[in-house]
């Protein structure tokens, strides 16, 4: 972390004309070249891809998204660049999901702007435990694969912009309102494709377990070949693949899941040895690039649940 430090003090100490990065800033709209008149927006920083869609759909104009994971990379693995510490130096809310899943979002922002405002969104939800019998329980971060927990991280945001900007309230409530309506018809379209499947065919395999709330709001049996929440463990042993493998072939698994952040050659090579098929294309912990079906975070789970009803049907 401290190999960049320097150069993001450098880069704030040009910027030292700058609006106070503590509150809104003002920007002039144009027409025909002339300002015409003057609006506030204000600069957040969001974690990761689906949390900046997020933040884009509540905000609307109001905000200036700033996205330090962006789509089809790795948070578990991400390295923060003295442009992101640049980012969060002038925004006025950092947004993070929390539980876990920003394991180096502490020391970045105590090295970048130590007193900016932060909000996780996962605030008011009760994490899934990984294992009960550990002292120090670890937490499942993938929070956003459920879209009912989806509705309480949005009005996690809504409340965070209206206490920033009270003037524009009614507009974050709009926003919001109608985003969780479409997150409840998002809800019932995925209920109605996994009824189409049958009950001994709910078996999702992917690289990483990233699946369990997933699984839990609708009905799945889960495993992941890394055996681990996050991407950045070691490859599993040969004994360990072995009874993966083992399990797959005596489970008769219909298919198994590649993701859009991770190599998929570890799941190739398992997919061979059990003697099933591999179906490319979920997206997990982050969106698709612009213009694919996952570039959006509703986008990212119709295309997801389409891709699993018609592979495991």
């Amino acid at each position: 972390m401290k190999r960049y430090v320097g150069l993001v003090l450098l880069l704030l100490a040009g910027s030292c004309g700058c609006s106070d990065p503590a509150g809104p800033i003002t920007q002039e709209k144009t027409t025909g070249g002339k300002a015409s008149e003057t609006e506030e927006v204000l600069r957040v920083v969001a974690t990761f891809s689906v949390l900046g869609d997020w933040l884009r759909e509540i905000g609307g104009d109001a905000v200036e998204v700033t996205t330090l994971v962006g789509p089809g990379s790795d948070a578990h693995t991400y390295e923060p660049t003295p442009a992101d510490g640049a980012a969060v130096a002038e925004s006025s809310v950092v947004f993070e999901v929390g539980l876990g899943f920003e394991s180096w979002l502490e020391s970045f922002v105590e090295s970048s702007h130590p007193s900016v405002a932060r909000v996780v969104v996962t605030r008011k939800l009760k994490g899934r435990v990984l294992d009960e019998s550990v002292e120090h329980q670890e937490l499942d971060p993938h929070v956003w694969h459920d879209p009912a927990l989806v509705i309480s991280m949005v009005q996690e945001i809504e409340t965070a912009l209206i206490s920033k900007m009270p003037h524009r309230a009614d507009e974050f409530r709009l926003r919001a309102s109608n985003y969780v309506t479409r997150l409840k018809e998002l809800d019932q379209s995925i209920k109605d494709l996994v009824a189409l499947i049958p009950e001994d065919r709910r078996r999702l395999v992917t690289t990483h377990d990233t699946f369990g709330y997933f699984a839990e709001r609708y009905g799945f049996r889960v495993s992941s070949i890394l055996g681990s929440v996050s991407s950045e463990v070691s490859d599993p042993s040969a004994a360990e693949l072995a009874v993966l493998i083992d399990e797959i072939r005596r489970e008769r698994v219909a298919a198994i899941f590649t993701e859009n952040i991770l190599s998929p050659e570890l799941t190739q090579q398992v997919a061979a040895e059990a003697g099933t098929r591999v179906v490319t294309g979920l997206y997990t912990d982050a969106l698709g690039p612009p213009g694919s079906s996952g570039d959006t975070y509703l986008g990212m789970m119709e295309s997801n649940i389409s891709l699993i009803a018609e592979a495991l049907r």
